[in-house]
Parts: structure tokens; C-alpha cells; sequence
């Protein structure tokens, strides 16, 4: 599935709307792209879709991983594998009790550790337009069962979201470049 964003807000928007399509139990959302293509602000935008508030969420870079819960009781790991070496790196971060435990994980770079991502996951590509600075296209794949089905409410839900997406204002902060995106 493509989205084409055009804006941090349509971004946030977009990944609020991902959060509805998640299931109660866990799944494995892996950001790839180059740095300052988005991938943070997605992370925002996921977590205020869960009830969590994004302006609480920041790229966990230096510390791996960030842990929120969620008002339905469910649990979000922001996990940052930029600077991450190898999968047992991110085995040692506590990668494989984040699977156990039933938590939505969100990957940053995860596509750097494809041998420790499990089979049934949704991987999402963002990338910036060379020719606007605010624009960002959105490549979302499913991989097993649990994550076509989220990609199917997914695509479900932007449709229905329409026009409200396109014409989202880019957000005052300018978090579509913000530093900090891994």
C-alpha cells in the first residue's frame, strides 16, 4: 500500500489511524528510511493513536528503547536500531521479551536486523520528496496473516479519512524535519 503525505500532520494522522487497525495483541511495525524521512513523527503519531501523548514520545537513540502504556492496558516499545550494531545488540536491548510480553513494537531501523524480526510483521518505508521539503511518501508491506489483516483496516481507514489527510496543514513546530528522526 502507498500513502503520499503531505505533511508531518498528515504523517501523524496517517500512523494515529494505523493505531486503530492494531490488533490487542502483539505485531511488530518496522520505520525504515533515511535519516529525517519521518520515521519519529510516525512514532508520534502511532503512540497518540494509542491514547499515549506524542509530545512524550522522542527518537530513543541513545537509550534503544522507550516504553509506554497505553490506556487500554496494551504496551508500546519505540525501539531505535540505528545505533545498534547487530541482532544480538538488539536481543541484549530486550528485544525478544518485548515479543513475549504481547507489546506493539515500533522499530526504527529495524530493516538493519532482518534475522531478529519475526515473520509476521508490517513494514513501512517513508521517504522525503527531493521536491518538497514537507512531503513524504508512505510504503506500508505486510509479511504473515496478523499483519495483512492490519494492513487491510489500515487502507480501510485512510480511505475513509480521504481529503482529510490531503489537506492536513503542516504543523508549526516543523517536525517533518525534526533532528532527531532516526
Amino acid at each position: 500500500m502507498q500513502f503520499d503525505s503531505p505533511s508531518a500532520d498528515a504523517t501523524c494522522a496517517a500512523a494515529a489511524l494505523l493505531a486503530r487497525a492494531l490488533p490487542e495483541s502483539s505485531l511488530v511495525v518496522v520505520l525504515t528510511g533515511p535519516l529525517g524521512a519521518g520515521k519519529t513523527v510516525f512514532a508520534k503519531g502511532l503512540a497518540s493513536g494509542l491514547g499515549i501523548d506524542p509530545n512524550s514520545v522522542h527518537s530513543p537513540t541513545f537509550g534503544i528503547c522507550s516504553e509506554y502504556d497505553t490506556p487500554d492496558g496494551r504496551r508500546l516499545a519505540h525501539v531505535d536500531g540505528y545505533r545498534l550494531k547487530n541482532e544480538m545488540e538488539l536481543e541484549d536491548a530486550g528485544f525478544l521479551d518485548w515479543l513475549d510480553s504481547g507489546t506493539l513494537v515500533v522499530i526504527e531501523w529495524g530493516e538493519r536486523f532482518p534475522a531478529a524480526l519475526p515473520l509476521d510483521r508490517l513494514e513501512i518505508a517513508l521517504d522525503r520528496s527531493p521536491h518538497a521539503p514537507t512531503r513524504r511518501r508512505l510504503n506500508a508491506v505486510a509479511s504473515g496473516p496478523a499483519a495483512a489483516e492490519v494492513l487491510e483496516g489500515w487502507r480501510a481507514l485512510l480511505t475513509q479519512a480521504g481529503e482529510r489527510l490531503e489537506s492536513a496543514d503542516e504543523s508549526a513546530d516543523g517536525s517533518a524535519d525534526e533532528p532527531a528522526d532516526g
